[in-house]
C-alpha cells in the first residue's frame, strides 16, 4: 500500500484528500503545517508528497528546499496544492523540484490521475539498468545455488519466454518447466516470474558474468 502524506493547513481540504486516498486504497497520512510535515516525511519517507503552497509556520517552498536537501527526502515525488491565482509562483516551485502542481478545489480524477503518474515513474526511474550476458547460465548455478536444468530454465525466464517456449527451447515437457519454475520461487524466495527475473538479470549483469 502506497504511503502519501497530505501537507495542508485547512482541516476540510486535508480530511477530502485523506478521504479520498484512503477509499483509493492509499495509506494517507496528513501535516497541518510545513515544519510538521517536513517532520514526518522525514520519519515516514512516504511514497508521494501533496503539498499545499501558502500555510503558516512554513509554506510550501520551505517544505520542498528542506527536502530536496536532504539524501533521504531528495527523490520523493512531490506535487503541489495552489489556488487560483498563484500560478504566477509555480515556476519558483518547479525550480525547487516540485513534480507536479494542482490547483484547488482539486477534482477527484486529476488528483488520481497525477499521483499514478508520478508513481509510475518514480518505480521506472528506480528499475535498475541492467546489461545482462545470457550466454551461459552457469553464473545462476554458481550463485543462486541451482542445478544445470533449473538454472537454464531461469536463464530463458529472465528473457521473457513463457512456459511453453521454454519447453521446446530446451526439449523438455511443459510440466518439468513449470515444475522447475516452482522450484525457482522456493529457491530465490519470490512468488513471481518478474521477481525470479529481476534477480537471474542482477546475477547476469555481475562483471563476473559479463566477462
Amino acid at each position: 500500500m502506497k504511503k502519501i502524506l497530505v501537507i495542508e493547513d485547512e482541516p476540510e481540504m486535508r480530511r477530502n484528500l485523506t478521504t479520498i486516498l484512503r477509499l483509493e486504497k492509499f495509506q494517507p497520512l496528513d501535516a497541518e503545517n510545513g515544519r510538521i510535515g517536513v517532520e514526518m516525511a522525514k520519519k515516514e519517507k512516504p511514497d508521494l508528497i501533496l503539498c499545499d503552497v501558502m500555510m503558516p509556520e512554513m509554506d510550501g517552498y520551505g517544505v520542498i528546499a528542506a527536502l530536496r536537501a536532504e539524501a533521504d527526502t531528495v527523490a520523493i515525488p512531490f506535487i503541489f496544492l495552489t489556488a487560483k491565482g498563484e500560478k504566477p509562483d509555480i515556476r519558483a516551485g518547479m525550480n525547487l523540484g516540485a513534480d507536479d502542481y494542482l490547483t484547488k478545489p482539486v477534482a477527484k480524477p486529476d488528483l488520481l490521475a497525477a499521483i499514478r503518474s508520478r508513481l509510475e515513474r518514480a518505480v521506472q526511474q528506480a528499475v535498475p539498468e541492467f546489461k545482462p550476458n545470457f550466454d551461459s547460465a552457469r553464473p545462476l548455478e554458481e550463485v543462486l545455488g541451482l542445478t544445470p536444468r533449473v538454472a537454464e530454465t531461469l536463464l530463458w525466464l529472465a528473457q521473457g519466454k513463457t512456459n511453453g517456449e521454454i519447453a521446446m527451447i530446451l526439449g523438455n515437457s511443459e510440466s518439468t518447466v513449470k515444475k522447475h519454475v516452482l522450484e525457482i520461487f522456493e529457491r530465490l524466495g519470490v512468488e513471481t516470474r518478474t521477481a525470479a527475473s529481476l534477480r537471474a538479470l542482477e546475477v547476469l549483469s555481475s562483471p563476473a558474468a559479463r566477462g
